[in-house]
């Protein structure tokens, strides 16, 4: 199986922290964010993965060429950030022969078994997409989906200013060869905005009280280091 991991993000609202560290790179626990990733990926049978570069990037190909795993990586430099849309349409080709694929955002920290929304996604038949979604507080500040009984999103918004749930997109996702469909041509594109929702209807919501957080502020930085100040998994 295979994964996307989207970890390009320049991190600006970190300040200093990322001017010289790329955030897919910031330590939680000792451990840089990526290696939890990784682990979680090989861990629910990823054997290829695929990151995508802009910031910082030799030092995200050092940490690849030091880190031993016995997962492939690949590589994709922007020049130009091209939104996490474009990344997935230019690196097609590299998912093109997959019937499921993980997607990720690597700038969140999460503990969540992927096997399980796994196992969910074809469960439901192999839908376009599944989303792994937590119950947020602050629904505001994330993509919401809405769900019906059978787990099938009804709604999605990017920070709606009226949030019709409190189910937090958490930028994991299982993905379908049918996601290609749905993918604009033009760049930069973002999925959140663009993609999903022309997907409601067609892709399910996967919930979880896993721990997950967006590692956007520092506030939010520093909450993850003091809960995982260890290493712990």
């Amino acid at each position: 199986m295979k994964a996307i991991v989207l970890a390009a993000g320049v991190g600006s609202r970190l300040g200093a922290l990322t001017q010289r560290t790329p955030k897919c790179l910031l330590p939680v626990g000792g451990r840089p964010l990526l290696d939890y990733w990784f682990d979680s990926l090989q861990q629910a049978g990823v054997s290829e993965v695929l990151i995508n570069l802009h910031h910082q990037a030799d030092q995200v190909r050092d940490y690849l060429a030091q880190r031993k795993s016995e997962m492939h990586t690949e590589t994709l430099f922007e020049p130009e950030l091209l939104g996490s849309a474009g990344t997935i349409r230019k690196a097609w080709d590299f998912v093109a022969r997959e019937e499921n694929f993980f997607i990720v955002y690597a700038d969140n920290f999460s503990r969540v078994n992927l096997s399980n929304p796994l196992a969910f996604h074809r469960a439901k038949g192999n839908p376009v997409l599944t989303l792994v979604a937590y119950p947020t507080d602050e629904p505001q500040r994330c993509g919401i989906l809405e769900l019906d009984a059978d787990g099938r999103v009804i709604s999605f918004e990017e920070k709606p200013q009226q949030p019709r749930s409190s189910f937090a997109n958490s930028g994991i996702h299982v993905a379908s060869s049918g996601l290609h469909d749905y993918l604009p041509v033009n760049r930069p594109s973002d999925l959140g905005f663009h993609v999903l929702p022309r997907l409601v209807g067609k892709m399910f919501g996967y919930v979880t009280d896993e721990y997950i957080q967006d590692i956007g502020t520092l506030e939010t930085y520093d909450r993850v280091q003091r809960l995982f100040a260890g290493g712990s998994t």
